[in-house]
């Protein structure tokens, strides 16, 4: 992943924007409602609320994710 080491990402910098301009390609191939129910579920990092509309993700919570997934290893918020 070519992303810095901190900061944020949006939801269509995680799961890929086909229909952006240059299209966005997806870090995590999972669709949006899939995203969001793994979030729900635990199985992706929580989001954080930087404006009352705008969510995003710590970059070192996707990069855990990424390490884990390739790992093999459940990601699982205790």
């Amino acid at each position: 992943m070519n992303k810095p080491h901190e900061g944020y990402l949006r939801i269509n910098q995680i799961v890929g924007d086909a229909k952006a301009e240059p299209p966005i390609p997806a870090i995590i191939p999972v669709s949006k409602s899939s995203w969001w129910q793994g979030v729900k579920d635990g199985r992706f990092p929580k989001p954080v609320k930087l404006t009352p509309r705008t969510t995003a993700w710590r970059i070192e919570d996707i990069r855990d994710l990424m390490e884990k997934l390739d790992k093999g290893i459940d990601y699982k918020l205790n």
